[in-house]
């Protein structure tokens, strides 16, 4: 079959013309909505059982606490591992001495040789002070952004000991450099993209690398004889504020708390603008019923104050909406006045106002002053004064630096070396688990019509299964004869690529050979709209990847469904039922195409083309495009696609 790849291969590069596209076209709606529609009503779904358990929640007290156990435990589930506590091998690089306080530049070892860095603002005099935890948003200038530089100095004005912390893939802490330091992405936001896909194939995750960050900078801040360790609080805005979200959910050494323009998941910002970056998205949250509410609600009931711009692109309604469930939460705990929502009518992010109210209310709570905080001039630092590295980059400043991608790296290579070795029905199973997927359903096939192109009949069908999109396809059969096989032919590209080959698809019916191009969810005529997908994340499918995986339902496993809907289709097909079936692949459809084969031996030869060795391939290239597409969580710790590939055996050809 040298020929049959080569023409493959040379198919899946040509470019797709809208009016041969059209003629191909099955569906008679505007398919491109139609996975992103689908995902959509899942996700509402999901989010209508979650409204079901909270609705209980707030029959009484004990209902709510039991809640809250719940939703604790979920979130933990879903976080992914912690690692261990090791020697934090603090240091203070330099201080620099402000009007009324200094700042201290800090950086301690959240695990072995991965260095974070921080700046401490330090109020002048003796004695112990109140303390706060500030996490930055997605600025790239991190601690040294106008904004935080002002919350920390007014905090340090009002007499509280504050520690400003660079995110992951921030200020002085990019992952992703070259020997420069120079970063190799399109900036903080890509690389916490990239870094949660990688984590992801672990049973790991971003959010839960940044969270340990956070959880040894209190640990360090807990050492400082300036701190009163039964004074300490925690806030954020935008990113840092969905950080701040996620750690009080897991430390209760935090005694007061604010969330500035706030934004975790949240069903509605989800239906608006989509999946966020990769410190944000958790997989699995949808499916574990955790939602904006869920992870400040774990503090309740100690103070908690949410700081929202009217105008914000963060959706003001579901900031609302967060607050009423909070106060209904905190009612029925005993304690309604703590928590508050204070609404400026401005937009993203931690301005004067806004300012002033936090700290005011953490005043309130950790000082018992409840007198409003005004803010006067304050003079800001530029970026490199505020290094604690000489270099302004980790990765450049230590020669041993662990990121997160060499961590990742090299806990793969242990699995590896670990992993069990599988009996083809342990495999089968693991693939079924891995995937996710759903109990097997009738289906059924809707003619829609035909398309005579360059002398090749194309009968359209549209296949329907419960509780799935529906998934178009094209069949050619051979003009003369019974079908003596049926080749299943999947692309990237989507079956009118395929379909456009005339002398490619003669080939095959003149060995009296059926042809099957079926578009799997997504590609070809469901294709997501390239607007709803932020080249940033580097992903042209970044929406409905990322709402696959929050809905605890892989992209990946959902196109091994396809292909086993059309494999039922064949079976249950009159001309068809009795014909061997082969599939081809090119491309990350050869990934689908591989779990299906696992699971069914109806397939009985694979031929695959310019699909990817590993899984490991995304941790080898932490650049790589689309890698949610076909991304797993927590797959290595269970099998790579080499062990799939000899599980095959004969029945496989090609890579």
């Amino acid at each position: 079959m040298k020929i049959t790849l080569a023409l493959l291969a040379a198919i899946t590069l040509l470019p797709t013309l809208a009016a041969a596209q059209k003629q191909y076209n099955v569906i008679d709606w505007k398919a491109p909505a139609t996975l992103s529609t689908y995902l959509l009503q899942e996700l509402h779904g999901q989010s209508d059982q979650r409204r079901a358990a909270w609705g209980q929640a707030t029959q009484s007290g004990a209902n709510m606490r039991a809640y809250q156990d719940s939703a604790r435990a979920r979130f933990r589930r879903v976080l992914g591992p912690l690692p261990a506590r090791t020697p934090l091998k603090a240091r203070v690089t330099g201080t620099l001495a402000r009007a009324g306080f200094r700042i201290e530049k800090v950086i301690y070892e959240s695990t072995p040789n991965h260095h974070v860095t921080a700046n401490l603002y330090v109020p002048n005099g003796k004695g112990q002070r109140p303390a706060v935890l500030l996490f930055c948003g997605h600025e790239q200038e991190s601690k040294a952004t106008e904004s935080y530089q002002k919350t920390a100095i007014l905090f340090a004005q009002n007499g509280f000991v504050v520690l400003v912390i660079d995110p992951i893939s921030q200020g002085e802490r990019m992952q992703l450099t070259d020997a420069t330091g120079k970063s190799l992405t399109r900036g903080g936001t890509t690389e916490h993209t990239l870094l949660n896909a990688q984590a992801a194939l672990l049973g790991r995750s971003v959010p839960a690398a940044q969270l340990w960050d956070n959880v040894r900078g209190l640990d360090y801040l807990l050492t400082r004889r300036e701190v009163n360790a039964e004074r300490v609080g925690c806030l954020g805005n935008s990113g840092g504020a969905t950080q701040t979200a996620y750690f009080l959910g897991v430390d209760d050494r935090v005694k007061v708390a604010a969330l500035c323009s706030y934004v975790a998941v949240g069903e509605r910002n989800l239906e608006l603008t989509g999946p966020a970056d990769g410190c944000v998205m958790l997989p699995g949250a949808g499916q574990a019923g955790l939602d904006l509410t869920e992870y400040p609600l774990i503090f309740a009931p100690k103070p908690l104050l949410l700081l929202a711009g009217r105008y914000d692109f963060v959706d003001y309604p579901s900031m609302e909406a967060t607050h009423q469930e909070l106060q209904q939460a905190y009612r029925l705990l005993g304690q309604p006045e703590q928590v508050g929502l204070f609404t400026y009518d401005d937009g993203h992010g931690i301005s004067q106002p806004k300012r002033e109210a936090a700290v005011t209310w953490f005043r309130r709570f950790l000082l018992q002053d409840a007198t409003p905080v005004r803010e006067g001039s304050l003079a800001v630092l530029p970026e490199k004064e505020l290094w604690c590295t000489t270099t302004g980059q980790v990765n450049t400043a230590f020669q041993q630096e662990q990121t997160l991608t060499t961590e990742y790296v090299a806990a793969a290579q242990q699995l590896e070396r670990t992993r069990s070795v599988l009996t083809p029905e342990q495999l089968r199973t693991a693939v079924q688990r891995q995937l996710q997927l759903p109990a097997p359903q009738p289906v059924t096939a809707e003619a829609k019509g035909t398309a005579v192109v360059r002398g090749i009949t194309w009968q359209k069908v549209l296949l329907r299964r419960p509780g799935e999109p529906p998934l178009p396809l094209l069949v050619a059969l051979p003009t003369r004869g019974t079908p003596q096989k049926v080749t299943l032919l999947l692309s990237d590209g989507g079956k009118a690529r395929l379909a456009d080959s005339t002398a490619f698809i003669q080939s095959y019916l003149q060995q009296q050979t059926a042809v099957v191009l079926p578009d799997l969810r997504g590609l070809g005529e469901t294709t997501d709209p390239a607007a709803f997908n932020d080249p940033k994340y580097y992903n042209r499918e970044y929406r409905p990847a990322l709402l696959s995986l929050h809905e605890g339902r892989p992209l990946l496993g959902q196109r091994v469904t396809d292909i086993l809907t059309v494999l039922a289709w064949v079976g249950g097909t009159g001309s068809l039922r009795a014909a061997p079936v082969e599939v081809q692949a090119t491309g990350l459809t050869g990934v689908a195409a591989l779990h299906a084969a696992v699971l069914t031996a109806q397939i009985g030869r694979v031929e695959l083309r310019q699909t990817p060795a590993s899984f490991q391939e995304i941790l080898a290239e932490p650049t790589r495009h689309d890698t949610y597409s076909w991304a797993l969580p927590g797959v290595l710790h269970h099998y790579d696609l080499p062990q799939l590939r000899q599980a095959l055996g004969t029945r496989l050809v090609g890579q």
